[in-house]
């Protein structure tokens, strides 16, 4: 993140969507070059494609709204999202004899602190292709307007991830904000007030990556990197690149991190982290003994940036950490700053030392952002180099963080295929009775609709 983060500034503003036609043509004319040159991705495939086509079909004719709620295990996920759209679609719709009007699109939501690290361009490029804003950690009703503005009357249907961030890990969904939903229910809403017939609906699509083939050299060498960087022993070179041999060294690796940073928050921030390794009088099993240490740890994390923030520890793991990503930003970004020349040289010095005191306090949550998924059972429930090389990653994540990388690039272990899967589509407008009854009832059909689209997706694994 560029050093100008630690100087306090005028508030984020909204980046409204401005949707340029031209620059949509020329995105997906590049995108196949730019994933074969810039990402490990060497095949993008899709199932039930048939049932998009028809979608956009029905969304052509004016007869449906809907929003695709998507995995997010990546950070190359918008691309796969865009080839999909691109090139599968309309491939699909040719074979079927679907006449479909091009190019094949949708509006989208973003982060709007996505711009701040990977650079301004990222939010001019987000705009044109017609996506919105918007701040997570709050109510932020103008992105929330924006978008529901999309929902309704967009030119093109919408896409959204309804785990709010990427997590690392193609076979773990994070838990769903209930956000995507309430969009859908605010839909209906709108085009019931319009007196409009279009019903909604929300799509569930799945994206998971896999190796072409298994990575276990290259994982050998960065488990090897992280070895020698958090002072572990370096292996001897060893040709037996497998699971079985690899796997003592990541839990080895994963226990003298856990020991690092243990020792950090307890002697430097005081905080008290319980002996997890004999629970009940018994020894308990690693993998078991490092999710417990791991989730004490976050949390003794996560309380050094809610104690400074003067936030309530509750709550899920993503709810508390976009609680404090919003307080940070409210530190950094403040109204009063607005007016730059009316303030005083010493009032901006103070605003500075608050902005990069703030900016130090959320580091912690970053760390705890990258494991809020992770388990100490998920290589072993199911043994695959995927598996292995995701949680790999998250380590080399972890490392890179506390070194202070500027650039968050992950290492390619190797070349990459991904599969879409597209869901039955759910439809909001059977439930809308439920909600538009009462407050009670809007309240329960709203958890119920993300309950019903968290299993859709899990299944779709």
């Amino acid at each position: 993140m560029s050093g100008v983060i630690y100087q306090a500034q005028p508030p984020l503003e909204f980046i409204p969507p401005s949707l340029n036609p031209w620059f949509v043509r020329v995105f997906y004319l590049s995108l196949p070059s730019w994933i074969r040159w810039q990402t490990a991705i060497t095949q993008i495939e899709a199932d039930n494609v048939e049932i998009l086509v028809d979608l956009y079909r029905q969304f052509q004719e004016g007869k449906i709204r809907f929003l695709l709620a998507f995995r997010h295990p990546q950070t190359e996920d918008p691309l796969c999202l865009g080839y999909l759209f691109s090139q599968l679609v309309p491939k699909v719709a040719r074979e079927q004899g679907t006449r479909l009007q091009l190019p094949i699109h949708a509006h989208f939501i973003y982060d709007r602190g996505i711009p701040l690290w990977a650079g301004a361009h990222i939010g001019w490029m987000a705009s044109r292709l017609g996506g919105t804003s918007i701040q997570r950690g709050k109510a932020d009703w103008t992105g929330l307007r924006s978008a529901r503005d999309l929902f309704a009357n967009g030119k093109y249907p919408i896409a959204a991830a309804p785990e709010g961030a990427t997590n690392g890990l193609s076979e773990i969904i994070s838990p769903l904000e209930p956000g995507i939903a309430q969009l859908g229910f605010w839909c209906a809403e709108d085009l019931f007030k319009a007196g409009r017939a279009e019903q909604v609906f929300i799509l569930p699509v799945g994206i998971k990556y896999s190796y072409v083939n298994a990575p276990w050299g290259a994982i050998a060498n960065l488990l090897s990197e992280l070895e020698a960087a958090s002072g572990l022993l370096i292996q001897e070179p060893n040709q037996d690149f497998s699971l079985e041999s690899l796997y003592p060294r990541l839990l080895s690796l994963a226990e003298h991190l856990l020991s690092l940073m243990e020792k950090f928050y307890t002697k430097f921030y005081h905080q008290k982290l319980p002996d997890v390794q004999i629970i009940d009088g018994e020894i308990k099993d690693r993998n078991e003994a490092l999710a417990h240490r791991l989730q004490a740890l976050m949390n003794a994390s996560l309380f050094i940036s809610e104690q400074y923030f003067d936030l309530p520890s509750k709550g899920e793991w993503n709810d508390r950490c976009r609680r404090v990503e919003q307080a940070g930003w409210n530190y950094i970004f403040r109204e009063e700053f607005k007016d730059i020349k009316g303030i005083s040289a010493v009032e901006k010095a103070l605003g500075d030392r608050v902005a990069e005191e703030a900016y130090s306090r959320m580091w912690h949550m970053r760390l705890v952002e990258s494991f809020v998924a992770v388990s100490g059972n998920y290589i072993k429930e199911k043994p695959t180099v995927e598996r292995f090389a995701e949680t790999t990653l998250i380590l080399w994540q972890m490392i890179a963080q506390i070194k202070g990388y500027k650039a968050m690039q992950r290492p390619q272990l190797g070349k990459q295929r991904v599969k879409i899967t597209i869901g039955e589509p759910i439809s909001v407008s059977e439930r809308y009775p439920e909600y538009k009854a009462n407050r009670l009832g809007a309240k329960q059909a709203v958890a119920q609709l993300t309950n019903d689209l968290q299993q859709t997706l899990e299944g779709l694994i």
